[in-house]
């Protein structure tokens, strides 16, 4: 790398940090970021707009201007080359004179796949793949799994007491066991994500909202509830307000026609799919299913079933424990079954990363490998 060219990293590392504030908000489209320098100085910059468009490569051109010609473009994600709503951003850039591209990574959808860049190279632009490939691919990880394999990522987030419970009893309250810290720092990582996915027994036990609750974040990600026979209470938070936050049931084909009517009747979607062996939802055909409606990464709060299965089938990307501090001291429902933790404890299978602290609660966290 000429001296030049010695920047490259930090660049890359500014256009990937940029990105990031626009997750949860770009799908179907992935949230790229797109920096251009020149003499050292930001002379644009662009992410990813909320719904997708404009591309963050269009948005940044528009910033710099003129002072595009002979200047070098960061970009996270390959530039596009195929007509869609709007033109190829490829076509655009070499409009705009750009004289050099640094790109993380290649897109694998099939519609750019290389492409974007072969359009560079073909107009002389000087092009460089592969700065902050690890961490550009991680931060695209939804949306190369949905146009590589049909699904989002999943995050998968579950909290529980110092002894390894995520409740009570059969008839203990609702537990508080995360503190404040914890819980705000729950808030953000729900609104990085597309959707919030909860099963049947965690929509029923805690009655929750699943929304983003952050000031000055008015993000509303898509809630589902995994139920497969329809039987969500009407009189249930999440079915009182689905018609001001997007709400979408996961049933079975066999789930009565009745209940779809009185939740559509809510504002309440219904989607079916089929079953899984033991007449619950498969959570990979829901999955599947959200993919083909767009979305790229899907938090899952969903309890210790849910949980354990997503890990059980692969279909965990990455793994958030909140740890309390204060034990339940009683039988409860434990957080995670004994194969969930002997599959994150298989570094074969995951990856467990740096360990951190919210106020007195630890959080541990884990990634799949693959």
């Amino acid at each position: 790398m000429t001296a030049a060219h010695g920047d490259d990293d930090r660049w890359m590392a500014a256009a990937l940090r940029f990105g990031r504030r626009n997750f949860g908000l770009t799908a179907p489209n992935p949230c790229v970021a797109a920096l251009i320098a020149r003499d050292g100085v930001i002379q644009g910059r662009g992410v990813t707009a909320p719904g997708g468009r404009p591309h963050a490569e269009v948005v940044a051109l528009a910033e710099a201007g003129e002072a595009a010609r002979g200047a070098t473009l960061y970009v996270t994600l390959e530039p596009c080359s195929h007509h869609g709503l709007t033109p190829p951003c490829a076509d655009a850039i070499v409009a705009a004179g750009i004289a050099r591209v640094v790109c993380a990574l290649e897109d694998p959808d099939a519609r750019v796949a290389g492409r974007g860049l072969a359009r560079l190279r073909q107009a002389g632009i000087a092009v460089e793949l592969g700065v902050g490939a690890s961490e550009a691919r991680r931060d695209h990880f939804g949306h190369i799994l949905r146009v590589t394999i049909g699904r989002p990522m999943v995050t998968l987030k579950l909290a529980l007491t110092a002894d390894g419970y995520a409740a009570g009893d059969e008839h203990d309250p609702r537990l508080a066991i995360t503190g404040e810290a914890a819980n705000s720092a729950v808030q953000v990582m729900r609104s990085l994500h597309d959707a919030v996915m909860v099963g049947l027994g965690t929509a029923c036990e805690d009655d929750p909202l699943l929304t983003v609750r952050l000031p000055g974040v008015a993000q509303k990600p898509l809630r589902v509830v995994l139920d497969s026979a329809l039987q969500l209470p009407m009189g249930s938070r999440l079915v009182a307000t689905a018609r001001e936050f997007p709400t979408v049931v996961v049933a079975t084909t066999a789930a009565p026609a009745e209940r779809e009517a009185a939740l559509a009747a809510k504002g309440v979607e219904t989607t079916r799919v089929a079953a899984d062996p033991t007449g619950g939802v498969d959570l990979g055909a829901a999955l599947a299913r959200l993919g083909k409606r767009g979305v790229t990464r899907v938090f899952s709060e969903g309890g210790p079933r849910v949980g354990s299965r997503l890990i059980a089938l692969g279909l965990a990307d990455e793994v958030a424990l909140f740890s309390a501090v204060k034990p339940l001291g009683r039988p409860g429902h434990p957080a995670l079954d004994p194969a969930a933790y002997a599959a994150l404890a298989d570094l074969a299978r995951y990856r467990p990363l740096a360990p951190e602290t919210y106020g007195t609660d630890a959080l541990r966290r884990w990634r799949r490998v693959g």
